[in-house]
């Protein structure tokens, strides 16, 4: 293995059905490279190969199982240990364990066939797999019992253990639009600030965007901006971390108004400021910030509002 290779590699096994496809996925989520199923006769070989610059930070994992080209637990926990000692890499091994039982009920579920018990009870191959795997469980340095957990437990668990310094995080978009022009496709939030008192009917306020002083000062003097924020805030610094607990990768919040370019502009401005200032790393974009103001979009101030504090 040249000096290239990744510093960081994973070998995952473990039984049929106790979630290594669960592992694989979520790995490569986290950013890691990952091969499954590779022919063990490959195995020194994809050590062995040049890495283009920088390529050793993306860490590598290795899904191999009893139904691997070749596979030996035995002849792989030696080939471990001499690929350890001549390229001096801490190569760790997962294996993923599962009891008869609840491995026999997943089959059953699934309609699956057990890969060692095509033409026989999937018991028979649980069986036989367990006696086949038992050398590669003792040498593991991590094991992870999967009867008790979910898939979604488990990922949850490869999340904690394996993500390093930012991994894993949800890429956060903030979005500002106009309800007039149409809903952003992939929105998850959508918080529609049309409630605020409206700019565009103020008209030294209508040529600006709601990242200017006078326009931003004005919708905060809606007497229902400050409660409102403050609970939208709150929502928002509850749901992320608990996005990113699930895995989501990403997390897109609209901020809509009429027209997108007073009101949902500088809420938009204002949470990111918040949401970074609380160690969220995130994007900011305004979708309809460079439409031009028409009243056709806007609708008509309401009578109450002479002193320019319409509705839209």
């Amino acid at each position: 293995m040249t000096g290239n290779a990744p510093t960081r590699i994973l070998l995952v096994t473990g039984m049929s059905g106790a979630g290594k496809s669960t592992v694989l996925r979520t790995l490569e989520d986290l950013g890691w490279e990952v091969v499954d199923n590779l022919p063990l006769l490959l195995l020194d070989r994809l050590m062995a190969t040049a890495l283009p610059d920088g390529s050793n930070e993306r860490p590598l994992a290795i899904g191999i199982g009893a139904m691997t080209r070749g596979f030996d637990a035995e002849a792989i926990v030696r080939r471990i240990k001499k690929l350890s000692e001549t390229h001096g890499h801490d190569i760790g091994t997962l294996f993923l364990d599962c009891a008869g039982g609840e491995l026999e009920r997943r089959y059953s579920e699934t309609r699956r066939r057990h890969p060692l018990a095509l033409d026989r009870p999937a018991p028979d191959g649980i069986a036989r797999e367990r006696e086949l795997l038992a050398p590669i469980r003792r040498w593991a340095n991590r094991l992870i019992d999967t009867t008790e957990m979910r898939a979604n437990d488990l990922a949850a668990e490869i999340r904690r253990s394996f993500a390093g310094p930012g991994e894993g995080e949800p890429v956060v978009t903030i979005l500002s639009f106009g309800f007039a022009r149409g809903l952003p496709r992939n929105a998850d939030l959508v918080f529609d600030m049309r409630f605020l008192r409206n700019p565009h009917w103020v008209p030294d306020l209508r040529p600006g965007t709601g990242q200017d002083e006078p326009v931003s000062a004005y919708v905060a003097g809606d007497p229902a901006y400050a409660e409102a924020m403050e609970r939208i805030e709150g929502l928002l610094l509850m749901l992320i971390p608990r996005y990113r607990a699930e895995g989501k990768a990403y997390v897109t919040i609209a901020i809509g108004c009429t027209g997108g370019r007073h009101r949902s502009v500088h809420v938009a401005e204002r949470l990111a400021k918040r949401l970074r200032g609380e160690g969220f790393s995130l994007t900011l974009a305004h979708r309809d910030l460079g439409a031009a103001p028409q009243d056709s979009l806007e609708g008509s101030p309401t009578d109450q509002s002479m002193d320019g504090n319409a509705a839209s």
